[in-house]
């Protein structure tokens, strides 16, 4: 079964970082033929009646009834010219023809017939995508497959109801995609990005996503891909080509949901995916995402950038435990299975690692595995470089912090700051930054540098942006009093 992160509600410790009880998230088809089809020109003077009889195939009435056969009395045989529709017809040219309903043995359809609905079953494993989770709606990391046809058209030259299926001149191998499209990015992208298979020791486990980060093998995915099978486990990672690689966990920050693997025999030749600068992206920005939804590996999505520094907090699907992310969100279809792979920029830079999405799945967190409704979330590139480079050289992550311990409560007009830390601990840590600085357990931050703080979660995902050791300006009210204060970001080393 799928690692959902099941009982993620609950009262939240106030600690930093801690389980928010609520997160920040709030949580036509183009028309067919016209009727009327093609115009049936009149017919000519008579001619003998024995003369054999053409038949004219008429567009499809809307209900998909076959019409009867236009028909017009024959001349002794001239060559066909072609028929002119009139001037501004929409009807012209006629639709392709749809798969023949006679298949199976049946007659055949008019030409231009609805196509008759085909489901696809693709074969999928007994664990689905996993799943990160957000306040009282599943978010989760995955995409959906999608159906494939073909058309073909009748052919009645001799009184024969046989079809003759419609080929392309070339096989699509031989079209040259240009760069700049999404054909082209998805050609160059999909070598890099592989499927992760995480089997924990128990055996049950589900499917991610991961990208090539270098060329000594390290992969770099979500924390809530990995978090089943880090300890005691089994790791693959699976390339679009078929190969598959044993993989181990180099390091894992469950705060930020990130985690690096490296390939245990990793192959020559391996192109990193380009990495691209977050802090640039503009909503509108077009994106391409790369994952593996409900195991359907190497699936290509697209949308545009919806948003960008939303607060997000999302469960690991294995502990109590939340992520925190000041997130660029996405319209571009992501879905169990997604998680851990690349969103891409139109140039296939790469500018965030997806990682969840908000659903409406309705009841409680992890009850179902929820779809994508177009608000999809992804950690900042910028972000996941600054971590992945600190796992791959220390193994542990490292975390910016203020020294104060906040709530976790939503609609405080802000980040309130603790009467007291965890376990009876002062809330604001004796000499830390926030000390130094003036701030005292009560009051409200309300702006971190120029970004507006609304909860405590709001506040952790940024901080978490920036570096131990960076200057800040916090803006706090006191007593109904605006004040501000500058901060240097202190330290902390692994996950608590």
């Amino acid at each position: 079964m799928s690692t959902e992160n099941e009982g993620n509600e609950g009262n939240a410790v106030p600690s930093v970082p801690s389980v928010p009880s609520v997160p920040p998230v709030p949580a036509a088809a183009p028309e067919g033929t016209p009727q009327g089809g093609t115009p049936v020109p009149e017919a000519p003077p008579a001619a003998p009646s024995d003369a054999p009889t053409a038949h004219i195939p008429a567009a499809a009435h809307q209900d998909g009834a076959e019409p009867p056969a236009a028909g017009h009395e024959q001349h002794p045989y001239a060559p066909p010219s072609p028929q002119q529709p009139p001037a501004a017809s929409a009807a012209w040219p006629p639709p392709p023809p749809a798969i023949p309903s006679y298949a199976d043995g049946g007659s055949p359809p008019a030409w231009g017939a609805p196509e008759p609905a085909q489901s696809e079953h693709p074969r999928r494993r007994r664990a689905g995508g996993l799943v990160a989770a957000v306040a009282v709606a599943a978010l989760v990391a995955g995409g959906i497959g999608g159906a494939l046809g073909y058309w073909a058209a009748d052919s009645n030259d001799s009184g024969s109801s046989g079809s003759t299926t419609v080929a392309a001149s070339n096989s699509p191998k031989d079209f040259k995609r240009d760069a700049g499209t999404v054909a082209g990015v998805a050609a160059s992208a999909l070598p890099s990005v592989v499927t992760i298979d995480a089997q924990s020791g128990d055996g049950e486990g589900g499917t991610g996503t991961g990208f090539v980060y270098d060329k000594e093998g390290h992969i770099l995915t979500n924390n809530h891909v990995v978090a089943s099978a880090a300890d005691s486990g089994q790791l693959t990672a699976t390339f679009s080509n078929g190969k598959k690689y044993d993989a181990e966990v180099v390091g894992r920050a469950q705060g930020y949901d990130v985690a690096v693997l490296k390939l245990k025999k990793a192959p020559e030749g391996l192109t990193p995916l380009a990495l691209g600068d977050s802090d640039k992206v503009a909503v509108g920005d077009s994106t391409i995402a790369i994952g593996a939804p409900f195991g359907l590996s190497n699936t290509v999505t697209t949308g545009i950038i919806s948003a960008k520094n939303r607060p997000v907090a999302s469960g690991d699907g294995s502990s109590n435990k939340n992520s925190y992310m000041s997130a660029l969100q996405t319209d571009a279809s992501i879905n169990p299975g997604n998680s851990g792979g690349p969103l891409l920029d139109a140039g296939g830079a790469v500018i965030g690692i997806n990682s969840a999405i908000q659903s409406t799945s309705g009841g409680g967190v992890g009850q179902s595995q929820a779809g994508s409704i177009g608000l999809g979330f992804a950690i900042p590139v910028n972000q996941a470089k600054n971590v992945a480079e600190q796992l791959i050289k220390t193994g542990q992550p490292v975390y910016p912090v203020i020294g104060a311990t906040v709530t976790m409560e939503e609609k405080t007009g802000g980040a309130v700051i603790s009467d007291e830390g965890a376990g009876g601990t002062p809330a604001v840590t004796p000499n830390g930054p926030a000390a130094q600085a003036g701030l005292k357990a009560g009051d409200v931050i309300t702006k971190f540098n120029d970004t507006t703080v609304e909860s405590g979660p709001t506040l952790i995902g940024e901080i978490w942006t920036h570096k131990p050791g960076d200057k800040v300006t916090l803006t706090y009210k006191r007593d109904g009093k605006t004040a501000t204060a500058e901060v240097t970001l202190g330290e902390r080393k692994g996950d608590s």
